[in-house]
């Protein structure tokens, strides 16, 4: 965390009264244990996933799984499937009013126009 952040943190906690400041240590303690998770490894050596976060996974899901040091980060990673676009676009109507191939290129360079005047104006 940064120096910054904990000096925002210390600014709110101190303008609490001290019976609030113990409520809220107390609901960062308990937020914080929450978010990580101790997971056993079995003799084979699978983990074992707690049943609330095993339900959350989606069959087809991606992860990216980081091995550094002591921990073992999992993060989802967006994936892209041609197969579940192309059945998507099949399931829809046809549209009535389709763009044409001069209308597709003027929003590419409207939206590429529009991101490099953000980049410019960018310090």
């Amino acid at each position: 965390m940064s120096s910054r952040a904990i000096a925002t943190l210390v600014e709110i906690m101190e303008s609490l009264p001290e019976t609030l400041q113990d409520r809220v240590v107390e609901h960062l303690r308990e937020y914080i244990l929450k978010s990580n998770i101790t997971v056993p490894v079995n003799p084979d050596g699978k983990l074992e996933i707690p049943a609330e976060i095993e339900a959350q996974l989606k069959p087809g899901d991606r992860y990216a799984v980081t091995v550094t040091g002591d921990s073992i980060v999992f993060e989802k990673v967006a994936g892209f499937d041609w197969e579940e676009l192309r059945r998507r676009r099949e399931s829809l109507p046809l549209d009535p009013n389709p763009m044409t191939m001069e209308e597709i290129c003027e929003v590419v360079r409207e939206v590429r126009r529009e991101k490099r005047l953000e980049r410019e104006s960018q310090p």
